[in-house]
């Protein structure tokens, strides 16, 4: 009889180890703000983790392929920068890295599906991608896994079990923005929403999360939705087309980071110079706001480019030592900025035709070691790595 209760007992502790994986191992202030059932994308992946008990098959240093998606618009650029010429060149002088292979598919799935098998052909031992379509790689992240290499995702989610993800809670970051405008508004006026670049995950997530804050309001009207592909000339050009053909009341614009420098042209070259247009990090946006300090109440960062590297890459990293994901999709808050913390960072007299992005850091933007322990099984420092 002991024996058997003593049986039941085990498995039900086994069951509810099992149980409690993924966001359950999250503390509850955590799970709440940001794997909110009620604000978070219903497809965003916070299952176990398939790498939790991960080891790399090779020591240090190590081989890393970056698939990227794109190279088109400023925050690419900033990406790209801060990993050429701040993250590879430390983590080399670490004794961790050996080098980074950088393929670009310039949108085209078929393309970077190739160039993920290509790198794990190559022999590196993980891949990082950006901004990509959350279900058309996954075939390749399969078969990268079944090779012993880890794939990471940054700004926005992969769908497949064998990916790791980070990135700002999306849906709620698009609500807070969306919600923002209505009261910008006083909760009555039209809006115009542009969206990023349809079908990828943080376009989507993002939008339906601005749908749902201007929906806070019975009085806000949706009139308009057009594609800005994060580009800020290929938004200041749909924008002034539907400009054109819509000659009626416009009373706000919601757009997605990185394209607010090409909204706010289209507006003043219409002459509708008074439209509140939501601002993200583009510093040359931020500092018309700054030259404006009436302009807008709040701007708010979504993916500040330099940080969002740096957070997937301390990722990466901890994984190939062993540290263990706990969970599929690593997220961070949105950050709302103020007119005074724009003003302790730009003087009157910057430049509006900048295209470089404001850095949050990394104490704001999850790679602070202290944020990130919470989500490994076996934290430590990364960049005090030894191999053993």
């Amino acid at each position: 009889m002991n024996r058997f209760f003593s049986l039941i007992v085990a498995t039900a502790l086994s069951v509810s180890s099992v149980a409690a994986q993924g966001v359950e191992e999250l503390g509850p202030e955590l799970v709440d703000r940001l794997y909110n059932s009620d604000m978070l994308d219903p497809d965003q992946p916070i299952g176990p983790s398939a790498y939790r008990d991960f080891v790399a098959a090779n020591p240090p240093p190590w081989k890393i392929g970056y698939a990227s998606s794109y190279a088109g618009n400023t925050w690419r650029a900033n990406a790209m920068d801060e990993l050429q010429n701040v993250i590879i060149p430390e983590w080399k002088e670490l004794g961790l890295l050996e080098e980074v292979i950088i393929t670009q598919s310039n949108l085209n799935d078929s393309t970077q599906i190739q160039q993920i098998r290509q790198l794990v052909d190559q022999g590196v031992d993980a891949i990082f991608v950006c901004c990509s379509n959350p279900t058309a790689l996954n075939q390749s992240v399969k078969y990268a896994y079944d090779k012993g290499v880890p794939v990471f995702s940054f700004t926005g989610y992969l769908t497949s079990p064998y990916s790791v993800n980070s990135s700002v809670n999306y849906q709620l970051a698009g609500f807070e923005i969306g919600k923002w405008m209505v009261d910008e508004l006083g909760g009555s006026g039209n809006v115009l929403v542009v969206e990023g670049i349809p079908g990828t995950s943080g376009s989507d997530s993002q939008d339906r999360g601005v749908r749902a804050g201007l929906a806070t309001s019975e009085d806000i009207k949706i009139v308009g939705s057009v594609a800005g592909m994060w580009t800020d000339q290929v938004a200041q050009g749909e924008v002034q087309r539907w400009l054109a053909t819509n000659p009626g009341q416009l009373d706000g614009i919601v757009v997605q980071s990185a394209a607010e420098m090409g909204v706010l042209r289209a507006v003043q070259q219409s002459g509708r110079e008074n439209i509140p247009v939501a601002i993200g990090g583009e510093l040359g946006a931020l500092c018309y706001w700054r030259k404006n300090p009436d302009y807008i109440s709040a701007a708010y960062q979504v993916w500040p480019p330099q940080d969002e590297v740096q957070l997937i890459w301390n990722i990466m990293m901890r994984t190939l030592q062993g540290q263990g994901p706990k969970i599929q999709s690593i997220l961070v808050d949105p950050i709302r900025l103020t007119f005074d913390d724009i003003a302790k960072i730009l003087d009157e007299d910057c430049n509006e035709q900048s295209t470089e992005w404001l850095s949050v850091g990394a104490a704001s933007w999850g790679a602070d070691p202290a944020y990130l322990d919470q989500f490994f099984l076996r934290p430590a420092d990364p960049k005090a790595y030894k191999a053993q």
